[in-house]
C-alpha cells in the first residue's frame, strides 16, 4: 500500500500547525520534504537498464528501508523543532496579554490621540470596548468684554413687538457668555442622542436641546424627537458658538426672538436623486417666541423646508431653500411705557396666528476643495412674517381706563448678508450688513402701542469682525459694529470674545 497521501497530509497537517511568524519555516520544511519525496520517487520510476536479478532487487529493497528510516528521522526531529518553538510561543503570548492588562489608564491615555474624534449623528458608531457604554462629554466656555457707546438697557426695535428674548448687545463690560455642555453617543444601532445644557451669565441653567435621532431609516429618510432648533432658514439650527458673529442678526432677533426651537418631531428625506434635495417636515408644540404656550393637545407649530445644493467644479460649493412656518400665539404678553408717565409698564397680549416664510443661501469656496489655507464663504437669509389676531391693551387695567381688544395686523421683514474670508491659516475676516423693514402694523383701536414712525424706520447694522483660532478648539474675536437700530442715534459698539472648546464635539452642518 502506497504511503504518499499519508505523507502529504502529514506534511499539510505540519505546515498548519505552525504559527503565522514562523511561515518562513513552513515553507522550508515544504521545499525539504517535496525534495525527498520527489527525489524517492524519481528514483523508483527510472528505467531499470539491466535486466532484474535476485540481488539486484534485494538492493534496491535495502535502498528504499533506508531511505525510509532517513524520511522518518527528519519527520521526527521536524516536528520535535515545531512542539519547541509552539512552547517557546505560549510564554511569551501571556507575558504581553499580562503587560497589557497591567497598563495603567493614564498611559494607555497618553498613547491614544489627543482628542477623541467627533460624533456624526447621521453615522452610527459601534461602541467597543467598556468606553463604549460613556457618551462623549463636550463643553463650550466663552466670555469677554462689552463696549458700548449707549446703555443697553433702553435697546429696543422700534416698530416691532418686543420678543421677550434673549436680544440686543447685552451687557456693558467684563462678561460671561453663555456656555455649553453637550453628552453624545449612539445608543445602539439605530439610534442617537444628544444633550446640551446651556448655563447662563446668571447661574441659571436649561435644556438647549434633548433629542434622539435614528441613524439606520432607509432611503435616506432621518427622523428626530425631543427638544432642538428648528429647521428654519440656515443660522437657526446651529448653536451661537458656531455663528460667524458674536450676536444673531436683526432678523432673527426681531421676527424670532433670538433663536426658535421647539418640542416635538423632526423628518429629514434625501430625495434619491444625482443633486442633493433635501425636504423636511416638523411639528412641535410652538411654545416660544412668536408662538406661545397654548395648553392644548397636539401641534402649536407646522414647519415645511426643502433644501438643494452641489457641487461647481472642485473649488465650490452652494447650498440653497425655502422654509415656511406656522405657529400660533394665545396671550403673548409683552410690556410698553405707561401713556401717563407712571413707573410700572403696561401688560399687553396678542392672541392670534403667525406666519414665517425664509429663503436662505450659502455660497463657499476653497483652491481645489481645500479649506486648510485659504477659503471664502457668502451666506444670506430674508424673512418676512405675517401676523393676524387680536390684541388686548393694559391687561391689568392700570390706567384705570380699563383694557381694550381689537385686531392686529402686520407683515415685516428683515434680511442680512455676510462674507466670511481665511485669507491665512487660522487667521479670518467677515463683514456682515443686516436690516428690518417695519412694513405695515394696524392696532386696530389700540392706536396707543403705535409708534410715531410706525413702518417708516429701517433699524440696521454694519459689523466687522476678526478673528484667530490657533486650533479648532480655540478661538478669539474682535468685532466693531455700528448700530443704528434705536431712534435716538448710533451705538458704536465694540466686542472681545474668546471660545474654547472642551472634549469631542460634533462636526457642524455645511
Amino acid at each position: 500500500m502506497s504511503r504518499t497521501p499519508q505523507r502529504g497530509a502529514l506534511r499539510a497537517r505540519i505546515a498548519s500547525s505552525l504559527p503565522t511568524p514562523h511561515a518562513p519555516r513552513a515553507l522550508a520544511l515544504a521545499a525539504v520534504l517535496s525534495t525527498c519525496l520527489g527525489g524517492a520517487q524519481a528514483w523508483a520510476q527510472a528505467p531499470n537498464t539491466s535486466p532484474a536479478s535476485a540481488d539486484s532487487l534485494q538492493e534496491l529493497r535495502q535502498q528504499l528501508d533506508e531511505m525510509r528510516r532517513q524520511y522518518d528521522a527528519r519527520i521526527q526531529a521536524l516536528e520535535a523543532r515545531l512542539q519547541a518553538a509552539q512552547r517557546q510561543q505560549q510564554p511569551e503570548a501571556a507575558a504581553a496579554q499580562a503587560t497589557a492588562s497591567a497598563t495603567p489608564p493614564a498611559a494607555t491615555a497618553s498613547a491614544a490621540p489627543e482628542r477623541q474624534a467627533p460624533l456624526d449623528p447621521a453615522r452610527p458608531m459601534a461602541r467597543q470596548g467598556a468606553s463604549g457604554f460613556n457618551p462623549s462629554v463636550s463643553a463650550v466656555l466663552s466670555g469677554g468684554y462689552n463696549g458700548l457707546s449707549k446703555d443697553p438697557e433702553t435697546w429696543a426695535i422700534p416698530g416691532f413687538l418686543p420678543t421677550g428674548g434673549e436680544v440686543g448687545p447685552g451687557t456693558r463690560g467684563l462678561t460671561l457668555s453663555e456656555s455649553e455642555i453637550t453628552l453624545a453617543a449612539n445608543v445602539d444601532h439605530l439610534f442617537y442622542g444628544s444633550l446640551t445644557l446651556a448655563v447662563t451669565p446668571e447661574n441659571e441653567t436649561e435644556v438647549e436641546e434633548a433629542y434622539v435621532q435614528t441613524t439606520a431609516l432607509p432611503a435616506g429618510l432621518r427622523l428626530k424627537a425631543g427638544r432642538f432648533f428648528a429647521g428654519l432658514g440656515y443660522l437657526n439650527e446651529q448653536h451661537a458658538h458656531a455663528w460667524d458673529f458674536v450676536d444673531a442678526p436683526l432678523a432673527h432677533q426681531a421676527l424670532l426672538g433670538g433663536q426658535f426651537r421647539q418640542e416635538g418631531l423632526q423628518a429629514r428625506w434625501v430625495l434619491p436623486l444625482e443633486r442633493y434635495v433635501e425636504l423636511g417636515l416638523e411639528l412641535g408644540n410652538g411654545n416660544n417666541f412668536p408662538g406661545s404656550e397654548r395648553n392644548r393637545n397636539g401641534a402649536g407649530a407646522l414647519l415645511l423646508s426643502a433644501h438643494t445644493g452641489g457641487d461647481i467644479g472642485l473649488s465650490q460649493s452652494w447650498r440653497a431653500g425655502v422654509s415656511w412656518m406656522r405657529t400660533r400665539a394665545d396671550g403673548r404678553e409683552w410690556e410698553s411705557e405707561d401713556p401717563n408717565g407712571g413707573a410700572d409698564p403696561l401688560v399687553n397680549s396678542f392672541t392670534g396666528r403667525s406666519r414665517i416664510w425664509a429663503v436662505d443661501g450659502v455660497w463657499k469656496w476653497a483652491p481645489n476643495g481645500n479649506a486648510k489655507v485659504t477659503n471664502l464663504q457668502l451666506q444670506g437669509e430674508y424673512f418676512r412674517r405675517q401676523e393676524r389676531g387680536d390684541v388686548t391693551y393694559d391687561t391689568t387695567d392700570l390706567t384705570g381706563a380699563g383694557n381694550t381688544t381689537d385686531a392686529y395686523r402686520s407683515a415685516q421683514s428683515g434680511w442680512y448678508l455676510q462674507g466670511v474670508w481665511q485669507f491665512m491659516p487660522q487667521w479670518r475676516t467677515g463683514l456682515r450688513f443686516d436690516q428690518l423693514d417695519g412694513g405695515s402694523v394696524n392696532f386696530g383701536g389700540n392706536t396707543a402701542l403705535a409708534s410715531s414712525d410706525e413702518g417708516t424706520r429701517k433699524p440696521r447694522r454694519t459689523s466687522l469682525m476678526f478673528d484667530w483660532s490657533p486650533s479648532e478648539f480655540s478661538r478669539w474675536r474682535l468685532q466693531l459694529s455700528e448700530d443704528r437700530v434705536r431712534a435716538d442715534g448710533v451705538d458704536h459698539q465694540v466686542f472681545l470674545r474668546y471660545q474654547v472648546n472642551l472634549g469631542a464635539h460634533g462636526a457642524h452642518s455645511f
